[in-house]
């Protein structure tokens, strides 16, 4: 496998963070990856990320990738056991509600199922990279059964 090139990409605005959203699209994670470091003010997700773009037929390929986001004020979880650590989640978007004030506001993370958090932030500064090869999917993503999140061990 291994057709598609690794992406490393950062997200300065609204736009910048709609490709690393897409670029997310269904990947799965166990809620144990997705890790708030309260005092240095950073999330970070570790996720097995499918590939949409550059996918060549099949059931197509993952990639281990990481995401950090900066300038973290809060965190909030709904509908996502956060101390369910092995909880297999499927993320499907990241998207910014602006704040009251210029650049402030809320990166919110929606999983499949209805789960969400909400990350409150200073502005918008998220890095994204691939951190390994491609393997083979096991399945492709299908919104309509929920099998979204079979897959995360791949």
């Amino acid at each position: 496998m291994g057709d598609t090139p690794a992406i490393k990409i950062a997200a300065l605005d609204e736009e910048d963070l709609a490709v690393i959203s897409a670029h997310l699209q269904d990947a799965v994670l166990p809620v144990g990856d997705l890790r708030w470091m309260k005092t240095a003010g950073k999330l970070s997700i570790v996720a097995n990320r499918y590939v949409h773009f550059g996918n060549r037929g099949g059931t197509g390929e993952r990639r281990l990738c990481g995401v950090q986001i900066s300038r973290v004020r809060r965190v909030s979880a709904r509908n996502i056991i956060m101390s369910d650590k092995t909880a297999i989640v499927s993320l499907l978007a990241m998207t910014f509600v602006a704040g009251a004030e210029a650049p402030e506001g809320i990166i919110e993370l929606s999983f499949a199922g209805g789960g969400a958090v909400r990350i409150e932030v200073e502005c918008i500064e998220v890095a994204m990279a691939d951190l390994s090869e491609a393997w083979p999917a096991r399945a492709r993503p299908d919104h309509d059964t929920g099998t979204d999140a079979k897959d995360a061990s791949e």
